[in-house]
């Protein structure tokens, strides 16, 4: 397990540089090198006394930040230059741990609740600075431009990202033009989509009745209002069916995660008990855990879970709950394996750090992180889907085992991995269905298997 330095304030860097930065060389008596140096007359210490700063670390850094000072060929705004260093001190952690500044931290707040203006994409900062796409969000404009997950972003409007800050470029007011252009495995040369920037209000519940009595539900994401948007759908299908449905093909494909507590509640509205999750951390205030309450809002009825290389962090969570919990079947490729907690402490000027602090773990204490959930039954992408008569080779890179510095997964390197793939279109519902029907024909003796 990687160790995750202490957060340190801010006062108490701000006073230790300040101090080392003035202060002279070491006499003989100083601390060695690799001796902690306290904080005490800080104000800010009295919070902090378990925190030290080590004094040749603070010494290596006011020297390099004094030489870009003085050397560096233009002049660099001390402002900048801290919020670089302060970004850098979580660049390197994992992939999902980051420094957001005002704008990022309101667009991260956006996305639980639903609503910004954009192309509607789930990405994922690569360190070579391209965009992945993790999924792209349905009814979107990324979505009916045809993006899909495993994508990678090298573009937009011609301009290549190592030249733009980051995202951003893909906000902008609502009805404007953009062009992104896309490296997409199983294609020779990278490509241009347009679309029209909309004011994304995602929708993360849709239904419908496939066949009399057999229910189709399509969790996009995980918002603030999933939870009761599912409760709704789920009861207005019953309805439809006469009061109690056979079956319900739950799809998860190209689902990014969002809100733990959201598909934590999706779980307990499926489950008559049992564990749903766990989270363990360095801190025991990173650890916790859910636990599913009396009442199958659905009967009892079989499940099938549809999943791909898309379904990640709280989709994966569910899908592990419910067949750890021997409730459902999942059908599908490979997860993606995002099994890591990311907590969100907000700093005074408006700014973010978004921390990884613990890893998910399903009921039988299974970890996720790297190697994702493994389908019971597994289903190959619609050659049609991607322009030739064959599928596309499985795409390795769409899969946290392959993000430099993911965090090490408790399964990680086990023979015989091999990354999922994204599942669009109609095929896989229809693959489902098969295995629902399957399901109720063989009736209870038909229970889920134990995670593998």
């Amino acid at each position: 397990m990687r160790r995750v330095p202490r957060l340190l304030p801010l006062g108490m860097l701000l006073f230790a540089l300040q101090a080392y930065a003035q202060a002279p060389a070491p006499a003989a008596e100083a601390p060695a090198a690799d001796e902690p140096v306290s904080a005490n007359d800080d104000p800010d210490a009295a919070a902090a006394s378990a925190s030290k700063v080590p004094l040749a670390e603070i010494r290596r850094y006011v020297a390099v930040y004094n030489a870009v000072k003085d050397a560096y060929v233009d002049p660099v705004d001390d402002r900048k230059l801290m919020q670089s260093a302060i970004a850098g001190l979580l660049l390197d952690l994992d992939p999902h741990s980051a420094y957001l500044d005002k704008a990022a931290s309101e667009s991260f707040d956006e996305q639980a609740s639903g609503a910004y203006d954009g192309i509607g994409v789930e990405l994922e900062q690569q360190q070579d600075g391209t965009l992945k796409v993790i999924a792209p969000i349905d009814g979107t404009p990324a979505a009916r431009a045809g993006v899909l997950a495993g994508d990678l972003i090298v573009a937009i409007d011609g301009k290549p990202i190592a030249q733009i800050e980051g995202m951003e470029p893909l906000r902008g007011v609502s009805g404007s033009q953009v062009t992104i252009t896309l490296v997409r495995e199983g294609r020779a040369k990278p490509f241009d989509l347009s679309m029209a920037r909309e004011t994304i209000k995602t929708t993360s519940v849709r239904s419908r009745m496939l066949e009399p009595g057999y229910a189709y539900v399509r969790l996009s994401t995980f918002q603030a209002d999933t939870g009761a948007d599912f409760q709704q759908h789920l009861d207005r299908l019953q309805a439809q069916a006469g009061g109690r449905l056979r079956g319900l093909v739950l799809d998860l494909r190209s689902n990014p995660g969002g809100l733990l507590t959201a598909a934590v509640q999706v779980a307990d509205d499926l489950l008559d008990g049992g564990g749903i999750v766990s989270t363990r951390g360095r801190i025991s205030i990173s650890d916790s855990r859910f636990d599913a309450t009396a009442g199958d809002r659905l009967h009892g009825a079989p499940i099938v879970v549809l999943v791909d290389a898309g379904s990640a962090s709280a989709a994966e969570v569910l899908a592990g709950a419910l067949r750890d919990n021997e409730r459902a079947r999942v059908v599908g490729s490979r997860t993606f394996g995002k099994g890591s907690v990311q907590t969100v402490l907000p700093l005074d000027n408006g700014d973010s750090v978004k921390l990884t602090t613990a890893r998910y773990y399903t009921p039988s204490g299974r970890s996720i992180q790297a190697s994702g959930i493994v389908p019971d039954v597994e289903l190959t992408p619609d050659p049609a889907l991607f322009g030739g008569d064959q599928a596309p080779a499985t795409i390795a890179s769409l899969s946290e085992a392959t993000l430099p510095g993911h965090l090490v997964g408790d399964e990680e390197g086990q023979e015989g991995y091999r990354a999922g793939s994204p599942l669009p279109g109609d095929k896989p519902i229809a693959s489902a269905l098969v295995e629902l029907k399957r399901l109720v024909s063989a009736g209870p003796s038909a229970a889920a298997p134990k995670a593998h």
